[in-house]
Order: C-alpha cells, then sequence, then structure tokens
C-alpha cells in the first residue's frame, strides 16, 4: 500500500515562495509506470492540477502555473517537492500530493493514491 504524506510550512506572506515535500512510503518514486503529482483545492472550489514528475524524471506542469512553479524530486529520500513563487491570496488551498498509473489519470485528476493533505495559507 502506498502512502503519502505532504508536509509544509501552513502559512505564506504575499510574493513570496511555498515549498511543499511529499513523503512516499510502500513505493518508489522511481518506478516507470507511476506519475506522482501535486494538485490543490481552494476553499469552495474543485481540484486542479499542478503537475506531476513521472518515474523517469520527466516534468509536466499545468499552464496556468507553469511560470510559477517548480518540481523535483530527492530519489535518495523518496521525496518529491512542490515550490510555488510570487504566491497570493488566491493560492490559499488545500495541497494535495497523489499517485496515478499514467499521465492522462493523472492530468485528469484520477489517482491511485492521495495524501491526506496539508493547507496552505497566504495572508500578510
Amino acid at each position: 500500500q502506498v502512502q503519502l504524506q505532504e508536509s509544509g510550512p501552513g502559512l505564506v506572506k504575499p510574493s513570496q515562495t511555498v515549498s511543499l515535500t511529499c513523503t512516499v512510503s510502500g513505493g518508489s518514486i522511481t518506478t516507470n509506470s507511476v506519475y506522482w503529482s501535486w494538485i490543490r483545492q481552494p476553499p469552495g472550489k474543485g481540484l486542479e492540477w499542478i503537475g506531476t514528475i513521472t518515474g523517469g524524471g520527466g516534468i509536466y506542469y499545468s499552464p496556468s502555473l507553469k511560470s510559477r512553479t517548480s518540481i523535483s524530486r530527492d530519489t535518495s529520500k523518496n521525496q518529491f517537492t512542490l515550490q510555488l513563487s510570487s504566491v497570493n491570496s488566491e493560492d490559499t488551498a488545500v495541497y494535495y500530493c497523489a499517485s496515478a498509473g499514467n499521465y492522462y489519470n493523472a492530468r485528469n485528476l484520477r489517482y491511485d493514491y492521495r495524501g491526506q493533505g496539508t493547507q496552505v495559507t497566504v495572508s500578510s
């Protein structure tokens, strides 16, 4: 059973960069057939795909967030990270990491496993 756990700062000031980490257990982030994603849910809204890193290290970003987003990984720790820069109030959301078996499912929010989420609030 794959388990994912998000961690992050919780509260971030406008214009800063927020960095979130997803720690994976029960599976390897280098497995070729697995697509590891970041998604978020703003208050009162639906889930939004942010980006995906594949087991082979390929990275895909949402066009609407690409200019402010960076996804990377630390294979020695079995973790992948999200950095979102120049944050504003619209970035306030619960952020999740999740895994899917192919890019189509990852892009369309159809996940096999998902973490419990971490709240990120952007406020001065």
